[in-house]
């Protein structure tokens, strides 16, 4: 992977508090686990960012070496990978995820 996606994906999460890599885009996601994180985010009505990985195939495959996670979406919340549609479907389901943006001071609703 070249350097520079790496910095790109980096300055990406960096930039944006909470940081959706998926394949589409919010409005139009591309796929079911795509779009139900997007679901996830909406409902909670958490702002974030997406990058779509099918428009850059460089991203597609840097995100994944990036994060060392074979998978997309990816979810970012302040820098930190939180993982993708499983663990944050989960975590939504529990509290857990409503507790994690409560600790990173990101706005939530139940």
């Amino acid at each position: 992977m070249s350097e520079t996606v790496f910095q790109r994906i980096q300055a990406e999460i960096d930039a944006n508090p909470v940081m959706l890599f998926m394949k589409g885009n919010a409005m139009f996601p591309q796929c079911g686990f795509s779009a139900r994180v997007v679901q996830i985010l909406s409902h909670m009505q958490v702002p974030f960012q997406t990058a779509n990985v099918l428009e850059d195939p460089e991203l597609r495959e840097g995100i994944k070496a990036f994060s060392n996670w074979p998978t997309i979406p990816q979810l970012y919340v302040k820098g930190e990978m939180v993982g993708g549609c499983d663990i944050v479907t989960e975590m939504y389901q529990s509290g857990e995820l409503e507790t994690l943006f409560a600790e990173k001071g990101i706005k939530a609703v139940a």
